[in-house]
């Protein structure tokens, strides 16, 4: 794990970054709900090959910060730098294309598909197809067709599923359906993959096995990754900057060692104790 050093906009990432342009910037990013706000001041930066976590307690805020880095919602302020892209004005599927993916809380999965199918939804704009050649089924759509197969097959591979790659998703374990959202949002070729609580709903072992596969993810890859997550004991393990988010705001940011001895944060997960 790299050490962070501070970088010349307001943040830290890890020291083998240090030369590369980050992977994402935030800049004074809000939004409002009406009269309330749920967001203000989000003020984020992550190196090109960091792992990085996004914590709070229910309701804080952090899905809001994914549906924004995304585009699902619109900034009321600020900006969101994906890259050297400003994201201001693109719709979620060009943030897509532009080099983020994410995965949800809730497994959204094609389930009547098969698990190598949802995989290849991921890889279809990657994908160079012409009218004619597909109608007729010519040589060259065939051939298209192996080439995404293959890159489906070896994704799957990473997380041990090729061998379950023809069936249906719906009929997966739990931790297998979570491990499955997670190639198919890798298939989209991101510079930055967002994941949502990605340890919801897994027993130790797999808990222990997906901290390994989002250490190799960051590895094989070579790409960042920012993950929400109430398991303190994954994201300590394997995040090495973590921000703390709290009534909308980011209360403090650090290694793990810092944010697991920061008093602010103990009191905004555990309470302030009474004089």
């Amino acid at each position: 794990m790299s050490k962070l050093v501070p970088v010349p906009s307001r943040g830290m990432i890890p020291e083998r970054d240090i030369g590369e342009h980050p992977v994402l910037e935030t800049h004074h990013l809000g939004i409002d709900f009406g009269g309330l706000v749920a967001l203000d001041e989000f003020n984020l930066i992550i190196g090109k090959t960091e792992i990085s976590g996004l914590i709070g307690p229910n309701g804080a805020g952090k899905t809001t910060v994914f549906n924004l880095l995304t585009n699902v919602y619109q900034p009321t302020r600020g900006t969101i730098m994906l890259g050297k892209k400003d994201t201001s004005g693109m719709t979620t599927s060009q943030v897509c294309r532009a080099g983020m993916a994410r995965t949800f809380q809730n497994i959204r999965l094609f389930k009547d598909m098969t698990v190598i199918e949802n995989v290849l939804v991921g890889l279809h704009y990657k994908m160079k197809y012409h009218i004619p050649g597909t109608v007729m089924r010519l040589p060259g759509y065939w051939r298209g067709e192996r080439i995404a197969r293959e890159k489906a097959l070896n994704m799957l591979s990473i997380f041990n599923m090729a061998d379950i790659s023809d069936i249906k998703a719906g009929a997966l374990p739990y931790g297998a359906q979570r491990r499955l959202e997670i190639v198919r949002a890798l298939a989209t070729d991101p510079i930055i993959l967002l994941l949502d609580e990605p340890a919801a709903g897994m027993n130790p072992s797999e808990t222990a096995e997906l901290m390994e596969n989002i250490v190799k993810i960051r590895d094989t890859y070579q790409i960042a990754i920012l993950l929400i997550e109430h398991d303190m004991k994954l994201v300590m393990s394997i995040c090495e900057g973590i921000a703390v988010l709290n009534y909308g705001r980011i209360i403090a940011k650090g290694t793990p060692e810092e944010i697991s001895q920061n008093p602010v944060v103990i009191e905004a997960y555990l309470g302030k104790k009474e004089a």
